[in-house]
């Protein structure tokens, strides 16, 4: 076998374990659970770590019975914030569950020889 041959065997062994390794990852996304908060918390956005919404919490204390219209305008945005910020909550996490295999397939354990 010369230097510069590429080992099918073995590129074949890390592309199973790059595979396993990805799908673990993509599991734990769905599982967990992220928060975003906006308003000092008067509303709370939860999502899963692929960023799916699971629950949208809204304080009584952001309503004001007094000015409907008001209070249906500050609530809406504060429930866009709160959803912005879990939705990033969650791409920082699938950057870190993800991002080592996505290093790998450049730099790190599964180097095509030769490239």
């Amino acid at each position: 076998m010369n230097p510069g041959d590429v080992n099918l065997q073995q590129l074949l062994e890390q592309a199973q374990l790059m595979q396993q390794q990805l799908a673990t990852a993509q599991q734990e996304l769905n599982d967990a659970e992220v928060e975003g908060t906006a308003g000092g918390g008067l509303v709370v956005a939860t999502v899963n770590g692929s960023g799916e919404l699971l629950e949208l919490k809204i304080s009584p204390k952001a309503i004001d019975a007094g000015d409907p219209q008001d209070t249906a305008d500050t609530i809406a945005d504060l429930v866009i914030a709160a959803v912005r910020d879990a939705v990033r909550a969650a791409a920082d996490l699938q950057q870190e569950k993800l991002g080592p295999l996505a290093q790998g397939l450049g730099g790190g354990g599964f180097q095509l020889p030769g490239f």
